[in-house]
């Protein structure tokens, strides 16, 4: 597929909606996903902490 300029591109060929919303969801999904670990981490370690005082 070619594309003459940016706004064709960012078109996709009518599927840039798709297209860019599932490139922005899995970006959204890999920048969340190490933070709700580290996190829950935290979490533990306070909680395993707390369990043995």
């Amino acid at each position: 597929m070619q594309w003459n300029n940016a706004s064709e591109f960012f078109a996709m060929g009518g599927y840039g909606f798709y297209v860019w919303g599932s490139f922005g969801l899995c970006t959204l999904a890999m920048i969340a996903e190490p933070l709700l670990v580290c996190q829950r981490r935290k979490r533990a370690i306070k909680q395993i902490q707390n369990q043995l005082n």
